[in-house]
């Protein structure tokens, strides 16, 4: 969150990102000779039966007859904002064997690789071809490695690139038998609305159905999930089976849970079913005007104080002041603002200190840092009897070094430090402690396509950085609310891409949430979804506090898909989640400037 109006900062992220890219293109590598039993197996590579068996992100390929390599026709695919033109299939393979993948292409910036291998993903470009050029490498495939997807794309701001007479050969995979089932299944956590379950992967299987009392409820990619519109103090009953190619499999043995008796989502907390957030200027003033904490309307549940900031990026030591009178005139006195906090707690409503945002780059490099940071936070949170902690770490607070590549086990010093801090916090605090996080999707959704520097190097090091701290801090997490603004396009669990303004950005971020993504595409690596009741979805308040402002028409149907699974229009969700927390917003004082329009209608929908 920014003090003043803030450029769309995201997507010169995503802008600078995808230059970043452009130093992770592959080798050509020569082909080796078929051998005997080699085959082709790649599926309709020459487009003579159009775009069958390919899959093109955004809508991007055509088959066109002008300019062809071979035959009738040939691939068309053009980039678009933040879309590369990725045409991508997926390909039957033996384990362990050596293939030859191959491509004749025109165009700028030009990329033919395979993914999924097993081994080492393989990637091989040209940054000019004019004419017909052949793009040429090789792979070799895992122990266990059955299927890859082999791909084409351009890059992002060039114009249409051009394939033709793609080819793999190589040993052809054996037919897809069908997995067994699961075993191992488990209940995990237990909320009043929602049961975690994880189990035994199956070996074959692509994926996984969720069934509750019989009825399949959800389908997933890896081996855990969280059902959700649950009743409170109910019984049920749950099992999963595998899926692939060839079908699905019998059901698992069922596991039985009952739901708790509701309140706070387990949380212990004590947030309502459905809480309002928001961030209240108190240490500056911008062109929203200052907000007195004794003139919060009683709509805001959850209050963020912005900001607390570090004397340094890498001191550690955070310190909050409130507003100067200089800058605010209207600034209570230090007695007046405690004595606010203390009304709004009994009240019910909870009060914390939000470290960082735009200014505060927070980065504890060290365990000395990661120790004053604990002392320090502790302090501000003690001297103004706040509830907890809300972290908004931006810009380069967070990054991952190089070869940090499993978001469950980070090896980076300022994302192993900060998860250390805030369980150092939450023990010193207890149970009643909120946690809430403010991320902005660069760090979290992208996640999805990118995860730091990649498998080769290049890519921008912030990218998906935030997901290990939600990770490892989920069972401390009270709220997490992304902003879903000043952010470029990101790409959904549709694989297509989405932009914010409109209920379709909110309803596929937060179904991503939701839901569960593997990271990177890594279907061994699987983000396991949230609860309902830990999310929240963050918006701006007027078109003045920041770029991707929804009308509240919009935010209305982004909530009715979400919670009801209606007006969800093109995207299709993986759930209903009647026990999502609510909504963020930046700011109090933006929204107070825009006749609080966004406070009113988050009190219209939830009564």
């Amino acid at each position: 969150m920014e003090r003043t109006r803030p450029p769309a900062r995201m997507t010169g992220l995503v802008a600078a990102f995808s230059a970043a890219l452009l130093t992770a293109g592959g080798l050509a590598a020569s082909a080796p000779t078929a051998a005997a039993a080699d085959a082709e197996l790649a599926s309709n590579g020459t487009f003579e039966a159009g775009l069958s068996g390919w899959n093109c992100s955004g809508g991007s390929g055509a088959a066109v007859s002008t300019p062809v390599h071979g035959g009738t026709s040939a691939l068309k695919a053009t980039p678009a904002g933040s879309d590369n033109a990725k045409c991508s299939q997926s390909v039957k393979v033996k384990p362990g064997s050596t293939y030859t993948l191959s491509a004749w292409v025109q165009g700028s910036y030009v990329y033919l690789g395979a993914s999924g291998t097993g081994t080492t993903d393989v990637s091989t470009w040209t940054q000019s071809a004019p004419g017909w050029q052949k793009l040429t490498t090789t792979f070799t495939t895992g122990p266990s490695t059955t299927s890859v997807s082999i791909y084409t794309h351009g890059w992002y701001g060039t114009p249409a690139y051009y394939a033709d007479d793609i080819s793999l050969i190589g040993p052809g995979g054996d037919p897809v038998v069908l997995p067994s089932a699961p075993t191992g299944l488990k209940t995990g956590t237990v909320t009043s609305s929602s049961v975690a379950l994880s189990w035994t992967g199956s070996s074959g299987a692509t994926g996984y159905n969720v069934y509750r009392g019989g009825t399949k409820v959800q389908s997933v990619t890896g081996t855990s999930a969280t059902v959700t519109g649950l009743s409170a103090s109910t019984a049920y009953s749950f099992q999963v089976s595998a899926v692939n190619e060839a079908g699905e499999s019998a059901k698992s043995a069922a596991v039985s849970a009952t739901t708790s008796k509701g309140g706070d989502g387990g949380t212990g907390t004590q947030l309502p079913a459905h809480a309002l957030v928001g961030y209240l200027h108190a240490s500056f003033a911008n062109g929203s005007g200052y907000t007195r904490m004794a003139d919060v309307p009683d709509s805001w549940d959850v209050i963020d104080l912005a900001f607390g900031e570090p004397t340094s990026v890498t001191s550690g030591d955070i310190r909050f002041k409130l507003c100067p009178v200089t800058e605010c005139p209207n600034v209570e006195s230090e007695a007046e603002f405690k004595a606010a906090i203390k009304a709004k707690q009994a009240a019910g409503k909870k009060v914390l200190i939000s470290i960082g945002g735009q200014n505060g780059q927070v980065q504890l490099a060290t365990t000395a840092a990661r120790d004053t940071f604990v002392s320090s936070v502790g302090k501000i949170i003690d001297e103004y009897g706040l509830d907890g902690l809300d972290i908004d770490f931006e810009g380069h607070s967070l990054s991952l070094n190089t070869g940090d590549t499993d978001f469950r086990n980070p090896t980076t010093p300022v994302i192993v430090n900060l998860i250390s801090a805030v369980k150092t916090l939450k023990a010193k605090y207890g149970d009643k402690f909120v946690l809430t996080m403010a991320p902005e999707t660069f760090f979290v959704q992208l996640g999805y396509q990118y995860y730091g520097s990649g498998p080769w190097g290049g890519q921008d090091p912030r990218a998906g950085a935030y997901l290990p701290v939600i990770h490892a801090l989920r069972d401390d997490l009270t709220l997490l609310h992304v902003q879903d603004y000043n952010s470029g396009s990101i790409m959904g669990l549709d694989n297509q891409y989405h932009s914010m303004g409109g209920a379709d950005f909110h309803i596929a971020m937060t179904d991503m949430l939701l839901t569960g993504f593997p990271v990177a595409g890594d279907q061994t690596k699987v983000f396991p979804g949230l609860r309902p009741d830990q999310v929240a979805i963050g918006l701006p308040a007027s078109t003045q506090a920041g770029n991707g402002h929804t009308s509240p028409a919009e935010v209305t149907k982004a909530l009715n898909c979400l919670t009801k699974k209606t007006d969800c229009g093109s995207y299709a969700t993986h759930g209903t989640w009647s026990g999502l927390r609510g909504l963020m917003t930046w700011s109090v004082n933006w929204d107070r400037f825009n006749n609080w329009e966004f406070s009113k209608n988050f009190d219209a929908y939830f009564g």
